[in-house]
């Protein structure tokens, strides 16, 4: 799949200034630099996929893809951690990356993580918060100290490290909840708006190992079972779309919003294969097609910028 590093028609980031190349530095210090590799989410394997989708999102949005003709899609699954040679079980938190091809030829993408909040409200407190996390990490503190060393200064990360130390290893990245943590807004044919967040979940169920038999695991134990598993089956995950209501929060990646909400499955995504990465895939979740629009979300807005900068640094680094 082409991909030239502006994806939607959306420059990306031409250089390195400003706060976004601050985003990248910060990210960078935690482990180095590994040239030619993400700076987040370092570590990853890639499948083919088909999406399916049912046709119930289609009074609410004109997005192509969510409609009813399936459209081929690639899959990322990955650790969360900066280094790419790092164990599977020492990267808590997955990813997991969706970009559909869209009828038109163009494309739009879907980022889940296997927690349901971000760490931080805005792109300033983002780089205050990684530049916290690296001086606590020289300090020697162990993981328990550092999140409450974190969680101390920032009281907007409480939510996610909260959900963090609740994560168990999982068993497969096909087995894993996802979650796209950001609000989008569906856009009907008559232009209403509605709030939305997305969610992925296998078929299967979630499961997980107790940390006895992950530890006893191979460091890429993840991407080895999901080779095996694709030799044997086809995992599918179900996307579900979660409808805001009037008080719950659009521009703050940080607040879940309650359980309760109004949810509907709106397609299936069927994972058929594993692929080598395309060249210059950017799962940038900022690009979204006709039918789909941007909430206030600064994080969200400033993902793309970020995303453009890290592309451009191992783009030269090749």
């Amino acid at each position: 799949m082409k991909d030239s590093g502006s994806p939607g028609g959306i420059p990306a980031a031409a250089g390195g200034s400003g706060l976004t190349a601050q985003a990248v530095d910060a990210i960078e210090d935690l482990s180095g630099v590994h040239p030619g590799y993400r700076r987040a989410h370092a570590k990853g394997i890639c499948c083919r996929a088909v999406f399916r989708p049912n046709g119930l999102a289609a009074p609410f949005t004109t997005a192509a893809h969510l409609q009813e003709q399936e459209v081929e899609a690639v899959v990322r699954f990955s650790g969360s951690s900066t280094d790419p040679a790092l164990a599977d079980l020492l990267s808590p938190a997955k990813g997991m990356a969706v970009q559909f091809s869209l009828p038109d030829g163009s494309i739009t993408n879907l980022v889940g993580v296997t927690l349901p909040v971000f760490f931080a409200r805005t792109p300033e407190s983002f780089v205050d918060i990684v530049r916290s996390v690296h001086r606590a990490r020289a300090g020697n503190l162990r993981p328990l100290e550092l999140v409450k060393e974190i969680s101390a200064h920032f009281t907007e990360s409480k939510a996610s490290f909260l959900a963090l130390k609740k994560l168990q290893p999982p068993a497969s990245y096909a087995e894993s909840h996802y979650y796209c943590i950001h609000t989008y807004f569906f856009v009907d044919a008559e232009g209403n708006k509605r709030p939305v967040k997305f969610e992925w979940t296998p078929v299967t169920g979630v499961r997980a190992l107790s940390l006895e038999d992950a530890s006893q695991q191979p460091d890429h134990y993840l991407e080895d079972e999901l080779v095996l598993r694709l030799q044997d089956e086809s995992p599918v995950f179900q996307l579900a779309v979660i409808f805001g209501e009037e008080d719950d929060p659009t521009d703050d990646p940080t607040h879940a919003w309650p359980d309760e909400r109004r949810r509907i499955e709106i397609g299936n995504l069927h994972l058929t294969e594993i692929v080598d990465e395309p060249d210059g895939l950017l799962m940038d979740p900022a690009v979204v097609p006709a039918g789909i629009a941007l909430s206030e979300d600064p994080i969200l807005h400033f993902r793309h910028s970020a995303y453009g900068e890290s592309f451009r640094r191992r783009r030269e680094e090749h």
